[in-house]
């Protein structure tokens, strides 16, 4: 989904604003593998995904673990660089061709005190982020390897065959063999 197209299904902006948004914010296609945050830098980007999947990961102990993926038509801006100035904490990398739409938040933020319509658009990302961490929080205590991996397929449909099992099972908080017999499992259901 273009930019302007998602931004007017969740804005009712004015036909200059959505002009403007689209002149301000750069597009960018670039390669599968293409990192685009990397953990210890202070990016102040701002990302919209219009085509291709990305991945939020991080190391721990030199082991490869997915926080979350993004998808098509997806805003994603480094929360700990934006808005706390701290060092961001995680790596962003695309798991296929994709095209970026990006601006610096800076360039960003004047437009967002000023307008009513983007201040609202600020509180559904907010708002957005909060119930997305609130899930994988709950999903993490309360359900188990089976209905995490039901659910992924329910939010990301197509994703087994867009992202590397590895990644799937770290997302999950399984292993790969734990994924195998999951999915044998859910294949018979």
């Amino acid at each position: 989904m273009k930019l302007t197209d998602y931004l007017n299904e969740h804005l009712s902006l004015t036909n200059d604003m959505s002009r403007l948004l689209d002149d301000l914010f750069e597009t960018t296609a670039l390669p599968k593998g293409y990192e685009l945050l990397a953990e210890g830098s202070k990016s102040k980007k701002f990302f919209y995904l219009e085509s291709g999947l990305m991945r939020l990961y991080y190391l721990k102990e030199g082991k490869d673990i997915t926080h979350f993926f993004l998808n098509e038509s997806s805003i994603y801006t480094p929360i700990e660089n934006v808005f706390f100035n701290e060092y961001y904490p995680f790596n962003l990398v695309l798991l296929e061709d994709s095209v970026i739409r990006s601006i610096d938040f800076s360039v960003l933020e004047p437009y967002v005190d000023k307008d009513p319509q983007l201040q609202r658009l600020s509180r559904f990302l907010a708002v957005s982020a909060i119930r997305q961490l609130s899930d994988q929080l709950y999903s993490i205590k309360f359900q188990t390897a089976q209905e995490r991996y039901k659910i992924l397929l329910q939010n990301y449909p197509g994703i087994l065959l867009r992202v590397p099992l590895g990644h799937i099972a770290s997302y999950l908080g399984i292993t790969q063999q734990t994924l195998s017999v999951i999915r044998a499992e859910y294949g018979k259901s």
